[in-house]
């Protein structure tokens, strides 16, 4: 009955020694195995087998890319300005046997290299360029942190400045140069406003003044126009009054021609029309030599027959 538990027992360690012996490595994951201490071979994806009791596997290293947050570190400036500043860095490792033997504690090692790396590329920038130059610092230092680990099988894909925070004293400054440039560019938009406002108005007025003065040429316009068409009809009613009195003096002299009158009683109607045309507004009517005398021909008679009223 002793030697059955006993077995029992026996069978029981060898497999669990067994089972320690399987070896399963996930995706993204690499092993790193030792014989007697000794480098024997990185174990990549999959079942692998190790001897019991000889081989052991060293050390279980993550192949995804992963960020470190460090904390703010103080650095200094050019002009000796005093800030603090954080760094999240994003690497990988890339060679396993290389990660595990070639630094003791790399993380650590990747804090202090960064914190070094920062205040050289820092100590030669002045306050405002390490505000306005975040990208050109990261890309240093991803270059500066790629080139140091190269040894230690890690690769620096990025980094990035988290924060950069001066003095308080600096962000007081900080602040109303801000406020003070916030308030220069308001009055500058105002005074852009009111600008562009009188330069609306004035040109308003200038096409208000240009549509009143188009406007009123074309009044002036219509206006000659119309009293040039009334001036044509009034002139055109007058030619037609000379015509028809031309045409009744015409029709009257040929009606006594036809009738048989003397000489004697043209020209008394000529005289008669001389009347008519001084119209009792003219001073002075100019009659032809041939009328005169024919006017006096005419008094001579009348005289003759006033004083022989009986012959």
């Amino acid at each position: 009955m002793a030697g059955f538990i006993t077995f029992f027992i026996f069978l029981i360690v060898a497999l669990m020694v067994l089972a320690s012996c399987v070896k399963i490595v996930p995706q993204a994951s690499a092993l790193i195995l030792e014989r007697l201490g000794a480098y024997r071979g990185t174990w990549g994806v999959g079942i692998h087998f190790k001897v019991p009791f000889i081989e052991r596997v060293a050390k279980r290293v993550n192949l995804k890319e992963q960020v470190v947050d460090f904390p703010p570190q103080p650095v200094i400036t050019k002009d000796n300005v005093t800030m603090r500043i954080d760094t999240v860095v994003f690497f990988q490792i890339t060679d396993p046997k290389l990660y595990a033997y070639g630094v003791d504690n790399p993380i650590m090692a990747i804090e202090n290299l960064s914190a070094t790396t920062l205040r050289n590329i820092i100590g030669d920038m002045e306050l405002d360029e390490t505000l306005t130059s975040r990208e050109v610092i990261n890309t240093k230092m991803r270059a500066s942190l790629d080139e140091a680990t190269d040894p230690w099988g890690i690769k620096v894909n990025r980094v990035e400045l988290k924060n950069i925070i001066p003095p308080e004293a600096i962000q007081d400054a900080m602040e109303k140069q801000m406020k003070a440039e916030r308030e220069r560019r308001e009055s500058i938009l105002i005074a852009e406003g009111e600008k562009r406002s009188t330069i609306l108005v004035a040109e308003g007025k200038k096409e208000s003044a240009i549509l009143e003065a188009e406007a009123e040429k074309q009044a002036a316009i219509l206006r000659a126009e119309a009293q040039k068409e009334r001036m044509i009809r009034e002139a055109e009613g007058q030619a037609e009054a000379i015509m028809k009195v031309q045409q009744a003096n015409a029709d009257g002299i040929r009606f006594i021609r036809e009738a048989g009158a003397d000489q004697a009683v043209l020209t008394i109607k000529s005289l008669e029309a001389f009347a008519k045309a001084a119209d009792g507004k003219a001073t002075k009517i100019i009659i032809p030599s041939e009328l005169q005398s024919l006017a006096g021909l005419a008094s001579s008679l009348k005289e003759v027959i006033t004083e022989n009223p009986q012959k």
